[in-house]
């Protein structure tokens, strides 16, 4: 299956073979070259274990010179391939070896199904050639290819860009990058449209700046609040002997601490500031172009950008991405301006007092989590479930958990009105029951920041529900404008799924790949007081997929051995859950609730996307002693009716 051509690829257009139902190979590159040589031993070896899959075709020049003028200066071959590939990481390859895929053996351009690189690119393509085939959804992922509708993109375009990224968040950024390292000329449009009540940051988008990195710091802040009070005492941490003398013997809990919300808030925006810093200096180094402008569409091509100014201009390109993400729903009720949302509460420039948050999705309880954890008094109005989409049994023990540490809940009301009293806000809710606060927190949803970007102009629509853009792999209605992240309808709002989407685009439009954003199985962590790390199926949506009658269900109730000493810690506990498929035995969903729940299910997230089976969960090695390994000794199913609490070791 190998074959040596020691004559130059042509780039005539006579018509090339059949195609093959092996996988072509060509390795071209000078003999003395090592990288050359490694990589045309490797592949050859690939073709003697796999002949009936693979054939190799070499293409070796006597010298450097000769590669080079082949290649670069006078056939040409790299600048033929990007043209018909529309592949820029193969214009700016000049290194042996040059390695493609083709539909034949001859080297001709017009033969030329995929390229892949150089040695490291190649090695890469010849592990997972060689990779064994796997019953599992991620293996079967693999193997679907995006099939893209043809965008018009030309290398030799005189747009002033290859690609423009409309939003500085995650995933633009990402995407953005990633493009430029594979050789397009990129530019990022980026500017943050004030909140109703002011509020304005800089580049990062929502995950940075209003989302993840504040919410996990202020997060973190009630855990250590939390920790001094029920836990620092317990482990004698400044404990004094006078203190064991009154209390005799007898640990007890800390009183509440003293909290300065300012200087949170202040490290918090200092933090933020300095990521703002370093995504701007990444994006110069990486060769990016930053336009802080507002933008929206003229035509397929052009964008009207507007500075901080009121200066217009427009900027031209092949493709645009657009990558704005969403923004929070507004409350609907009279007065609804009095409210702030998730993107004011993170720099609020006051202590939040007594709060409402109207909202039972994740992002108001993670908002009443903290601020309950940092000694606020906290009120959540729930219309109907807590945290709906998400496992209704983890949900309702989330509940649970929030109200025995102080959080309130009015139940099946909403706002009806909010009105000035005094220096605080009374709200009259659907029951007709009113109260005063210092702060109303709406976090009811987000829409797609899609409201001014001109996208009638463009022939795109969006869903009328949530304002997102409807796309197939990332493809809008109109074939040269993408999308990603938040924005997308039907895309999980997480700052890794954007992130991963965005660079499998870029490799997509720019680098040659086939390989399609893979949606399922994302892992995801709520961070409320309990926390909660979830992937796959939820209970209730796996009865609804698979039935009932198809379904193992193993459960488990643990104490984490940290809160084990504390006499307040140890009246809660910890939990998780598996949901097995009867028949293969493939588990289809986990949740964990519990101390770290992000780290934990990081792991089983992997584990989830390589299709794992109940036993290789249990016959894994726990390690000693962590909540993680709980998942490993699982053994209890809800239809057995046997007492799910664990005991001993």
């Amino acid at each position: 299956a190998i074959t040596t051509n020691n004559t130059p690829p042509t780039a005539d257009g006579q018509p090339s073979p059949p195609m093959t139902t092996k996988s072509i190979i060509h390795v071209a590159g000078y003999g003395t070259c090592g990288f050359y040589r490694r990589a045309a031993s490797v592949v050859a070896s690939l073709s003697l274990l796999f002949p009936n899959r693979l054939q190799v075709v070499e293409h070796e020049f006597p010298s450097r010179e000769a590669y080079r003028e082949w290649l670069i200066h006078g056939t040409n071959f790299r600048g033929r391939v990007s043209e018909k590939q529309g592949n820029l990481r193969a214009t700016s390859h000049s290194s042996s070896p040059f390695c493609w895929l083709a539909s034949g053996a001859e080297g001709k351009v017009e033969e030329v199904t995929e390229f892949i690189g150089g040695c490291d690119d190649t090695l890469d393509w010849c592990r997972n050639f060689a990779r064994p085939p796997s019953s599992s959804s991620a293996r079967v992922g693999e193997a679907i290819k995006a099939t893209m509708v043809p965008d018009g993109h030309s290398p030799s375009h005189s747009y002033d860009y290859d690609l423009l990224v409309l939003g500085g968040g995650s995933g633009g950024l990402a995407a953005s990058k990633e493009a430029a390292r594979l050789g397009a000329r990129v530019a990022v449009l980026d500017y943050v449209k004030p909140s109703p009540a002011g509020s304005k940051w800089g580049l990062g988008g929502t995950c940075v700046n209003v989302g993840c990195i504040p919410k996990k710091l202020m997060h973190n802040a009630a855990l250590l609040t939390e920790a001094s009070k029920v836990d620092s005492p317990h482990y004698g941490i400044g404990v004094t002997p006078k203190m064991e003398e009154n209390w005799m013997g007898m640990s007890k809990d800390n009183e509440q601490g003293e909290h300065s919300w300012e200087m949170l808030k202040q490290n918090v925006q200092n933090h933020i500031k300095g990521l703002n810093f370093k995504y701007r200096v990444d994006l110069r180094e990486k060769e990016v172009t930053y336009l802080n402008q507002l933008g929206s569409f003229l035509d397929p091509h052009t964008i009207e950008t507007v500075d901080k100014k009121g200066q217009k201009g427009t900027v031209s390109f092949s493709r645009c991405l657009v990558a704005v993400g969403g923004r929070p729903t507004s409350l609907s009720c009279e007065g609804a301006e009095l409210a702030i949302s998730s993107d004011d509460v993170f720099a609020l420039d006051r202590d939040p007092g007594r709060v409402l948050c109207v909202g039972a999705s994740y992002i108001s309880l993670e908002c009443a989590g903290f601020l309950r954890g940092i000694g606020r008094d906290v009120t959540v109005a729930v219309r109907s479930i807590l945290l709906r989409g998400f496992d209704r049994e983890c949900a309702d023990m989330i509940g649970k958990y929030m109200k025995s540490e102080g959080v309130k809940f009015r139940e099946e009301v909403v706002p009806k009105k909010l009105e000035k009293s005094r220096d605080k806000i009374k709200v009259t809710f659907s029951d007709g029951e009113s109260d005063e606060y210092d702060t109303v927190l709406g976090a009811i949803g987000r829409s797609g920041d899609t409201a001014k970007l001109g996208l009638d102009k463009v022939g795109i629509a969006t869903n009328p529900k949530n304002s997102k853009i409807e796309a197939k792999f990332e493809q809008t209605s109109t074939p040269n404008i993408y999308v990603i992240g938040d924005v997308m309808d039907g895309c999980p709002e997480l700052t890794p799924v954007a992130i991963h989407a965005g660079k499998a685009l870029a490799r997509r439009l720019f680098g040659g790949s086939t390989q399609p954003m893979d949606y399922k199985n994302v892992c995801t962590t709520v961070f409320t007081p309990l926390e909660y790390g979830t992937v796959g199926y939820s209970e209730d949506d796996a009865i609804a997929e698979f039935g009932k009658e198809n379904l193992v269900i193993y459960h488990k109730y643990f104490v984490p051995l940290e809160w084990s000493i504390s006499p307040t810690r140890g009246e809660h506990r910890g939990f998780c859950k598996a949901i097995v498929d009867k028949h293969t035995n493939k588990v289809l969903g986990l949740h964990y609730l519990g101390p770290n729940a992000g780290e934990v299910m990081q792991g089983f997230g992997t584990a989830m996307k390589l299709g794992c089976t109940f036993e290789d969960i249990t016959e894994t090695v726990g390690i000693h002693p962590t909540t993680a390994e709980e998942f490993t000794t699982l053994s209890i199913t809800k239809d057995s009716g046997e007492d799910a609490a664990a005991g001993g070791c």
